[in-house]
């Protein structure tokens, strides 16, 4: 019994042994891994963040009815160029049969209180012409007389005043019937015009579609809405994890996907102190303001992304972030450069700005240093491997 236990001791003894020479001998026979070099080179870092949204006019007016009917006439067309005061539209007034009676009653009503005034009138002229005979004639006291012609002048007011009246009734009798009336020229309701010049970018009605005046108790019907499509914004959401790296009069650069090959900069004016809860996260609305687009025409509407520029380092040495490798106790970065033949030692560098692919050096490293790719397998590059 304790032969068979040696045996299968100095077996297994000699398995492990044998094993291990093996190892060895495969290790040995691998080729060594030789490390490839890179340089520092002259880069423009960008840090940003991105935001997605459209391209909207700064201010977009719309047009409303003052007054209440049937469309007859629409003079404009989407696209084309208008002038504050063109006539964009011509309304026909259905009248309102309540409103066209209480209006044609207050004529009569008014009517009545001038027949009743001027019947006044002609009574206090004569007590006036009597008065005014005995006055001449020395019989009453100029006191006496002074109050009757106070009177007659009154009643004389009071008459025109009924005249007044009347015609007021009878104006708004014949708006309220025909949209318009005699005096009113060019501001006649049933005329809609232009209040700005501009694009007209929508006319959401035709000939034939009824429209509500816009008042206190109701927004009213659009006729058309127009603006200055060479004062245009970007108007985008970012989420709350990014917004608080941006800040107002940041940089932008925008590009429109359906303009290629073209960048559009503008500046950051907006940033909504309040954030909407989309779809599991909360957004922020931006805006921004576009800079020298004469020469380009952005349709409103389009669809874009804004980079929001935080930082930025133009033309400074700068090396691929892979290079960099950070001490296990300090945190702090270092490089490995190239002292001989597959020979490096240490460097301490000074990073500034990275953008995820390049870092900037602020100290520790030139031009021809030779940096090594430490992070290889095969003699490839870790980060080069999916190419």
């Amino acid at each position: 019994m304790k032969r068979t236990t040696t045996v299968i001791v100095l077996l297994i003894i000699v398995l492990v042994f044998t094993g291990a020479l093996y190892y060895l001998w495969q290790k040995n026979s691998q080729n060594p891994i030789t490390y490839t070099t890179e340089q520092a080179s002259q880069q423009t870092i960008i840090v940003k963040t991105v935001a997605t949204g459209s391209i909207v006019p700064k201010e977009e007016i719309l047009i409303k009815p003052n007054i209440s009917g049937v469309i007859e006439k629409v003079y404009i067309e989407a696209g084309e160029y208008v002038a504050s005061g063109d006539l964009i539209a011509q309304i026909r007034v259905i009248p309102n049969v309540s409103s066209l009676t209480s209006s044609k009653n207050n004529i009569a009503s008014n009517l009545t209180a001038l027949q009743t005034a001027k019947i006044n009138l002609q009574t206090q002229q004569s007590n006036y012409d009597r008065q005014k005979a005995l006055f001449d004639k020395g019989v009453i006291s100029a006191n006496d007389f002074e109050a009757v012609k106070n009177t007659y002048l009154q009643t004389k007011q009071s008459v025109e005043q009924a005249k007044i009246n009347v015609n007021s009734a009878q104006q708004n009798y014949d708006i309220i019937k025909t949209g318009t009336t005699s005096g009113l020229g060019n501001i006649a309701q049933t005329q809609v015009r232009a209040t700005v010049s501009g694009m007209v970018l929508d006319v959401p009605v035709k000939a034939g579609n009824q429209v509500i005046e816009a008042n206190n108790f109701n927004e009213g019907t659009s006729i058309a809405s127009l603006a200055d499509v060479k004062q245009m914004i970007f108007e985008g959401k970012i989420d709350e994890s990014e917004v608080g790296k941006i800040k107002e009069d940041l940089p932008l650069e925008i590009t429109v996907g359906a303009i290629e090959d073209k960048t559009f900069e503008a500046v950051l004016d907006y940033i909504a102190p309040k954030g909407v809860a989309e779809n599991g996260a909360v957004q922020f609305e931006i805006k921004g303001s576009l800079k020298n687009i004469d020469s380009t025409f952005i349709r409103a509407g389009l669809s874009a992304n804004a980079s929001i520029i935080l930082e930025r380092a133009d033309k400074v040495l700068a090396i691929k972030e892979a290079l960099v490798q950070y001490d296990s106790e300090t945190k702090l970065p270092f490089v490995e450069i190239e002292t001989g033949d597959q020979e490096f030692e240490r460097r301490d560098i000074e990073t500034g700005i990275s953008d995820g692919i390049y870092v900037e050096v602020k100290k520790g490293l030139t031009a021809t240093d030779k940096i090594k790719v430490w992070n290889q397998v095969d003699g490839v590059p870790e980060y080069a491997q999916g190419n």
